[in-house]
């Protein structure tokens, strides 16, 4: 095979959406971790950096361990440069999609409890699910509904096995009637 006719493969010539993990630290323990939707060819309707979702503080400081395993899982090391308080690294779309939607469902909540279930349930999804909830969150007229019915999914109530427990209509239905 000569040099001009290498192998490529069908996906490196398909165009991409491509999505950055912007990380903001001004001083230690203040970090501030953000998806962004840059422009690219792949989404035409994209003209500028697009906020996907982002997570600051006590919230963060509960869930960076699971944040940097899965960055660490893609071989991307958050290596601040020096001087620098903002730095951001290219992110796979998978990953992006996942970190993206835990940031939107993690942000409100205030129970270490609600926080860790919802960041166990948003890393068990399969990837088309984590599509299909992001997208619900972000194209939707009401975002919040979506990602409370959401954070309400993942979350068992306290006390033993409740509607949500089993996560079927018929137990649903059982839990139910025996609260009449």
């Amino acid at each position: 095979m000569t040099r001009s006719q290498t192998f490529r493969p069908a996906e490196a010539s398909r165009p991409i959406p491509r999505y950055e993990l912007r990380v903001h630290s001004a001083r230690p323990g203040s970090d501030r971790y953000e998806i962004w939707q840059m422009p690219c060819p792949a989404t035409p309707q994209v003209k500028r950096p697009l906020r996907i979702g982002g997570l600051a503080g006590r919230n963060l400081e509960l869930v960076q361990h699971r944040v940097l395993r899965r960055l660490a899982e893609e071989k991307i090391r958050l290596v601040r440069p020096a001087g620098e308080a903002t730095h951001s690294h290219r992110v796979p779309e998978r990953l992006a999609v996942t970190l993206g939607l835990m940031f939107r469902a993690l942000a409100p909540l205030r129970s270490r409890e609600n926080i860790r279930a919802v960041a166990e349930g948003i890393e068990a999804m399969e990837s088309e699910e984590a599509s299909y909830w992001l997208g619900m969150a972000t194209h939707r007229r009401h975002p919040r509904r979506v990602l409370g019915g959401l954070r309400v999914l993942l979350t068992e109530p306290t006390g033993g096995s409740g509607c949500l427990g089993d996560r079927t209509h018929a137990g649903w239905l059982t839990a139910v009637e025996d609260t009449r």
